[in-house]
């Protein structure tokens, strides 16, 4: 099992996400920001516009992508 931050995923905030496959943990960090535009949170909702950016260029969403799969993948397991 490895952990990352949501804002190492491209979030607002250091709440932690478990998992052990980068897959598993792309999708908490995914529900953390739907909690978190639910509830309207400012910080939140700019990495989203950030986000939104990025996702018009499928070739810079996919570098991206696998930047963030590579970055996953070379974390140490947690103790």
């Amino acid at each position: 099992m490895k952990t990352m931050t949501c804002k190492q995923l491209g979030g607002a905030c250091d709440k932690e996400f478990s998992a052990n496959t980068f897959e598993e943990i792309a999708d908490k960090s995914k529900k953390h920001g739907m909690e978190m535009f639910q509830a309207g949170d400012a910080a939140h909702l700019k990495a989203m516009q950030n986000m939104q950016e990025l996702m018009k260029s499928p070739e810079a969403m996919n570098e991206w992508f696998e930047n963030k799969r590579k970055e996953f993948e070379a974390l140490p397991e947690d103790n």
